[in-house]
This record gives C-alpha cells, structure tokens and sequence, in this order.
C-alpha cells in the first residue's frame, strides 16, 4: 500500500472519527485505525465495539501492491498527522507492517497491526429505511442531547428516542428532572417504529454533519438491534439501547392557566446573572410573577449571597411562584431560537413547559416542547 495525500485531507478526516477511539480498552486492537486501500479510495475505520464509523477518501496517487489492509496505531498517528496538516504525505506500508510516512520536512516510521481481529461493519439485516436531511438530524440531537441522562442505571434514558409516526419524526430527550420534545411534520409516516439512540454516537453523528454541508442526505436503516448511517463519504453502524423508553407523553401536563411570554434573551442574560448567587448544590431560582412583571430571586443562605432582578413581561394568570433549576434554564433557554419564550404552568409543584413563542402563528413543520420540573421553594 502506498499513497499521497494532503496532510489537511487526512487529518480532517481521522478527527471527524477518532473520538471513538479509546486508549484503555479491553480490546486493544480498537486503539487502532483500520486502514484499506481499493481501487484508488482509502477506508479509515474507528470503533469502540458499539459504534463503528468509516470515512472514505478518493485519492489522485495510489498503488495497492502488496499490503492493502492495516492497523494504525491511533494516538501516534493522529498526532504526527496534525503537525503536518499544511503538506503533502506519503505514506508506504512494508510487507512487514510497518509504516513510512515521509513528507518535506523528513521521514517518521512507526509500527502498524494485522488487521485480522479487527472488528467488521455489522450488516443490518431486515432492516426498516427512510432518508432525512442532515438539517434535520443535527437539530433533533443538538435539541434534545443536553436532556438526557447521565445515570448508568437507566440506559434507556441515557439516550435520545427517535419515533416515526403520522404525527412526524420526534426526537425525544430526558432524565426525569427535564425533557425536551422536538418534532419535524415533515416526515410524518404511516409506518411507525421507534429506536433509542446512544449519546456517543449521536455526539460523532453531530459533530461529522456540522462539518459537511447540512442539506444533504442522511440513509438509515434500521431493525431492532442495530442501525446504519450513510451521508457523503461517511458510513456509521451501532448498535441500539435495548430496553422500553419511558411514556414521556403521559408526564407533559395539558392544563397550564399561568402564561408567562417574554424576551428569550432577555430573560437568559437575567438568569445567568442572578444564578451566580444561588445555592450550587441547588441551582434554584425563584420566578415571582404578577400581570406585568416577573421577578427572579436567587439566594444562598449559607453564604448569605442574594440577587434580585425585575423584569417587564406579559403574564396571565393569577399571582405565581414557582422554583426552577438554574442550569436547566439556561441550558433549554439556548435551545429557543425565537425572540419571544413562553412559560406554561399550572401549580408550584406540577411541571413548566417552555415552548417558542412567536405572535404571527406561521405554517409550522417542527414544533419544540421543553418541560422542567420545579425546585421546591426553600429547599437549599
């Protein structure tokens, strides 16, 4: 195997990927890069045994005598790689499985693996298909990402549920302490099915799609184990969280009297602001609302720190007072992309919805619901 190829090239490709890549697996073979030279493409492969993800490259110079497959020591190589991203490379892989990889400024050998154990791309068998636009798939993970739990006891929450329906695809993310609901009407479908998806996966799917262009295509297949990506040069298979996801919808309240709309950045750089002051272990924030004025306290009686802030808004409902985390806010505040928010509650201890707010109603293909659930007043 020998080939030339830019150095920005090679080092853009073998970042969008290696974050599977871990130095302390029990299968050490994974700390590798599978490299494969066919007819002129070379094929980088990365896998942490529950995900693989293979990138293909298209290359001008290319000969595949002799070794046409090997192993790649990932850490090493990404590293030397980096540092010569504004070059040209070539690299020659020796029957011996070493690797030479020379370039203007010298010449740097390191020693390559058999390629037998490593593992394969899991086909998918009697799978389910549909195609979305990358648009779609990077906002439904970026949406509802940040919701999901991080408790190695409940797996299934640990990951964001996909449903297609007639209502629409929805992505779903929660920890029982906030959820976040988005739905794209455009792809409503009379064939329904639903699949949990794992958060490190979805993490390398989010951070590949950001660098291409989001318009594209993404091809999915599916069956009740594993499932595949495919979307430019790149090709993703995992395997799914097993398990039944929570019934989400049954915890979304439907009678909420107390409205509260107003600006969505306003209120995010009042929050930011007086959270500094709240307990941290905590994090709560209290919103007093009357007809036309919302005020947020935050207070540490430890340390003796309080902050107040008032704030114009438009409120129906009787006098309110309700509890709110801190971080939550602020987390699902930079998921609204409207100028205006609104707050839907019923009682101090029932769970608020955040929705986007927007006061000419327009032909809506996705709608975003996010609901938290309140501090109890007094609890610090």
């Amino acid at each position: 195997m020998k080939f030339i190829i830019h150095g920005g090239t090679l080092s853009r490709s073998l970042n969008s990927i290696v974050g599977l890549i871990s130095t302390n697996n029990t299968i050490p073979i994974v700390e590798n890069f599978l490299f494969e030279l066919k007819d002129k493409k070379l094929s980088i492969t990365a896998s942490d045994l529950e995900t693989i993800a293979n990138v293909n490259i298209d290359l001008q110079d290319a000969e595949t005598t002799g070794v046409d497959k090997v192993c790649v020591p990932a850490k090493m190589f990404v590293e030397i790689v980096n540092k010569l991203s504004n070059s040209p490379i070539t690299i020659f892989v020796n029957e011996d499985l070493s690797i030479d990889i020379s370039t203007d400024y010298g010449k740097y050998t390191l020693i390559g693996v058999s390629p037998e154990d490593y593992p394969e791309i899991l086909q998918v068998e009697d799978a389910q298909k549909s195609v979305i636009h990358a648009s779609t798939l990077v906002n439904g993970i970026t949406k509802t990402i940040f919701a999901t739990s991080t408790d190695e006891f409940r797996p299934q929450m640990a990951g964001v549920l996909c449903e297609f329906s007639e209502k629409g695809l929805t992505f779903v993310g929660t920890d029982s302490h906030k959820l976040v609901r988005l739905r794209n009407m455009e792809y409503a479908s009379e064939e329904q099915r639903s699949f949990i998806l794992p958060k490190k996966t979805l993490n390398l799917m989010n951070k590949i799609l950001l660098s291409l262009n989001e318009e594209e295509d993404v091809k999915i297949e599916n069956n009740i184990s594993n499932i595949s990506f495919i979307f430019g040069d790149y090709h993703i298979v995992c395997r799914l969280i097993e398990g039944k996801y929570p019934q989400y919808e049954s915890a979304i309240p439907t009678d909420n009297p107390n409205k509260l709309i107003i600006q969505t950045a306003q209120l995010l750089d009042s929050v930011k602001r007086v959270s500094i002051f709240a307990n941290p272990t905590t994090n709560q924030i209290r919103f007093s609302l009357t007809d036309k004025e919302l005020v947020i306290i935050a207070e540490d009686i430890d340390y003796q720190n309080k902050a107040k802030e008032k704030l114009a808004c438009n409120y129906q409902g009787d006098s309110f007072e309700i509890g709110l985390n801190a971080k939550y806010l602020i987390e699902m505040l930079n998921n609204i992309e409207t100028e205006n928010v609104c707050f839907e509650m019923s009682r101090p201890d029932r769970p608020c919805i955040i929705i986007p707010y927007e006061e000419e109603k327009q032909d809506e293909k996705e709608s975003l619901l996010m609901l938290v659930m309140p501090v109890i007043l007094g609890a610090n």
